[in-house]
């Protein structure tokens, strides 16, 4: 197997990330649709996915998580009165 180093522009690259994580496209689908290797399209994942994220994107993450938990406490409190109940 040769090993062929194919150069993907930087365009190129976020339109096929934003495919993969907004419209849910299978890496191997896109992998086949630009001439790539499934593991190119993961080394590029791998590289976005080890930065730290903006402040936007943990402030969201923040609210999310005390929403889950508030939504917790109050399952946590409907199952104890149902259980009194019977």
């Amino acid at each position: 197997m040769s090993k062929t180093n194919k150069y993907v522009s930087a365009d190129i690259k976020k339109q096929i990330l934003k495919r993969l994580r907004n419209d849910g496209i299978p890496v191997a689908q896109l992998a086949d649709e630009h001439g790539l290797s499934g593991r190119t399209i993961y080394g590029w994942l791998s590289k976005g996915a080890s930065a730290a994220p903006t402040w936007l994107e943990l402030n969201k993450l923040k609210k999310e998580n005390q929403a889950l938990k508030e939504l917790i406490g109050v399952l946590t409190y409907e199952k104890t009165m149902a259980q009194k109940k019977s």
